[in-house]
């Protein structure tokens, strides 16, 4: 029976999955409520990792009323003591990773935003949990669904809850054509296409098989997998890929592919195509196709976002037709804002995040499947 992303998540989070993929059943979930501090005081996180994603958390924790910086984590001390004496963080709360376990005692952390490269984040969720904090993790969740089904219950079994970082689902412009399928302003949704890409420097990270998991679809083309997914509301039933590198000699591309494209059916009809690469510039879009409109969401970096279309006025298909075009003003570090206190709420409130650990799960299953059928072992 097909299942709608929500009713995943519902499975999930009575632990009644074990095994999904696309066209199957399900897997491990359900992210549990932990304690929130008392006295009204801001939830307090430890940057786990300060590369450059960690930036724009510590910046837009800055513009924040529920989120505050109160612990860094890193494998560089004097690194981490700049940045301390910068934000206002105590150096007694300045963690290594060797040490990271003795967070558990520092009760002005209580939660863990994990930026740390692909590889390492069901370890450092699953250690965070152990030590009784919430933990919102980058995306991609992990490098396998295994491990994704791993952290998710390592969370259940500490009752923490668990947040994947898709940032654009708490963007005001993405929510606005979000709701404008959702009412019906498209008609029918029949199609969708989406593309991200860049070309990758020398000796990044994410070049590395064992670091990244694979290539440019675990970094950037998860962006277009997770946004057909939301779009569609529902779990897609198959999933065909093909991977190519165009210069088999080039050293970023000796243990990851170059480009990605793949496409995905879902239960109701609705297709999608995507492609994502390494090799050259592609902004970032998803354009949906609806049966009296459609919709380009795009660019999909951290300010400047854009829907653009021309749809129905009306839910009905016969109804005047009106140009949609509007962009956010916001500055760089708000989408960071955005997610960082609706899991701080989430806390406050004990909710369930808009993206637990089952969100993560489903794009690893959706990755893992683009790979299967491109006939390459991850």
């Amino acid at each position: 029976m097909p299942l709608s992303r929500r009713d995943f998540v519902k499975l999930g989070a009575v632990g009644l999955a074990a095994q999904w993929v696309p066209g199957g059943l399900m897997l491990p979930g359900g992210a549990q409520s932990g304690a929130a501090p008392s006295g009204g005081r801001p939830i307090g996180y430890a940057v786990v990792g300060l590369g450059r994603i960690a930036g724009h958390y510590i910046d837009g924790a800055k513009l924040s009323p529920h989120s505050k910086i109160t612990a860094l984590v890193s494998g560089h001390r004097d690194k981490a003591e700049r940045m301390a004496a910068q934000y206002g963080v105590p150096t007694d709360s300045i963690y290594s990773y060797e040490d990271f376990d003795r967070i558990a005692s520092n009760r002005a952390v209580d939660a863990v935003i994990v930026c740390l490269p692909n590889s390492m984040h069901a370890e450092y969720t699953i250690r965070g949990a152990k030590a009784g904090k919430h933990v919102l993790c980058e995306k991609p969740m992990a490098i396998s669904s295994a491990e994704c089904a791993q952290m998710i219950d390592a969370c259940n079994v500490a009752h923490v809850k668990l947040m994947i970082a898709y940032r654009l689902h708490y963007e005001p412009i993405t929510l606005k054509a979000l709701d404008m399928v959702r009412s019906g302003r498209l008609g029918r949704l029949q199609l969708m296409e989406g593309a991200f890409g860049f070309p990758i420097g020398a000796n990044e990270w994410r070049t590395n098989k064992a670091l990244a998991g694979g290539g440019s679809v675990f970094d950037v083309g998860i962006y277009c997998v997770n946004a057909f997914r939301m779009f569609a509301g529902e779990e897609p039933v198959g999933i065909q890929g093909q991977v190519s590198t165009l210069d088999k000699g080039d050293p970023r591309f000796a243990e990851v592919e170059e480009n990605v494209a793949w496409t995905m059916r879902f239960p109701s009809g609705v297709m999608a195509t995507g492609t994502s690469t390494y090799g050259s510039y592609m902004g970032g879009f998803c354009r949906l196709h609806g049966q009296s409109g459609w919709l380009d969401v795009s660019p999909y970096g951290y300010q400047g976002m854009r829907v653009q279309g021309w749809c129905a006025a009306g839910a009905d298909a016969g109804g005047s037709m009106v140009t949609i075009d509007e962009t956010s003003e916001e500055l760089d570090p708000l989408q960071f804002t955005h997610e960082t206190d609706h899991f701080s709420q989430c806390i406050l409130e004990n909710r369930t995040p808009t993206t637990p650990g089952e969100e993560g799960l489903a794009d690893l299953v959706c990755i893992e499947q683009i790979y299967k059928s491109a006939g390459v072992n991850l």
